[in-house]
């Protein structure tokens, strides 16, 4: 039986636009998330990118269905590593930083073609780089193309020592932090996550840019699995509608002196050179 070309996650979720996870024949190397209906895109809203990396290097998204889906239905054109899952699929294979980059160029190069759904849809000015674990190591490889405009590192760090990592990781060193040029987020999940103490020394070296860092105790794997992506995506989508889209209700969950999030019981958060 011939696999889907496309399916719906869950409900499509909670967002205004409900989502669908698709295999474009345009680029086989990746899985697109996004809005089903992409008739209210245009002129006046178009669609940011969000380039996605997954966990254990893997070259499949399947962990991240749910989150990924979630923030699609808010109005995102998501590109994550690797082909389209089968239902219930949860095959791995090897994925690569410079993978984010072929994202980025592929969704920018839609915008441009008359022949594609996405002409004159996609918001090529606004784009994030982002991805769990491996993932978020390969996004802060990828992170200092001039075209990136926000970073979100999710359960990852870099290493103090780069070979100490699982085989096939960015071997990139902390050095690396100083080409951040956008406002990064850091989602972690707590002491119990394997990245905790990483991502912690990251954000203390992170001194030239706006950086903000939430920890939820629920260890390494965060919440992509629950419905609609749980804790992780809320969080995730609100900093992308800020961020991407200038939102700035959105925004309060990070800015302001006490920001949303902090009141929140489930998460702790710390951040710096931001309002």
């Amino acid at each position: 039986m011939a696999q889907q070309k496309s399916r719906i996650i869950e409900d499509g979720g909670t967002g205004q636009y409900p989502a669908i996870m698709e295999a474009d024949p345009s680029l086989p190397t990746h899985t697109v998330f996004r809005p089903e209906d992409l008739s209210a895109f245009g002129e006046g809203n178009k669609l940011p990118i969000i380039a996605w990396g997954n966990g254990a290097c893997a070259n499949s998204p399947w962990e991240h269905v749910n989150f990924l889906s979630e923030v699609a239905s808010h109005g995102f054109l998501v590109v994550a590593i690797g082909p389209m899952p089968a239902e219930g699929e949860k095959k791995k294979g090897k994925s690569y930083s410079s993978q984010l980059i072929d994202a980025i160029d592929w969704a920018i190069g839609q915008n441009g073609d008359g022949g594609s759904r996405f002409f004159a849809k996609v918001d090529t000015a606004n784009i994030a780089v982002s991805g769990m674990s491996c993932g978020g190591l390969q996004t802060l490889e990828a992170a200092p193309d001039p075209r990136v405009t926000s970073v979100v590192v999710c359960n990852s760090g870099i290493l103090p020592n780069p070979g100490d990592g699982m085989p096939g990781m960015p071997q990139i060193r902390k050095d690396q932090l100083s080409k951040l040029h956008t406002p990064t987020l850091y989602l972690l999940g707590g002491e119990s996550d394997i990245a905790y103490n990483n991502g912690m020394d990251d954000f203390k070296r992170i001194g030239h840019v706006p950086v903000f860092v939430g920890n939820m105790d629920v260890g390494h794997a965060g919440t992509y699995a629950q419905p609609h992506g749980g804790e992780f995506a809320r969080v995730a989508t609100a900093w992308y509608q800020w961020q991407l889209k200038g939102d700035q209700e959105a925004g309060k969950l990070f800015k302001g002196n006490p920001s949303v999030l902090s009141r929140s019981m489930k998460w702790k958060v710390q951040k710096k050179n931001m309002p």
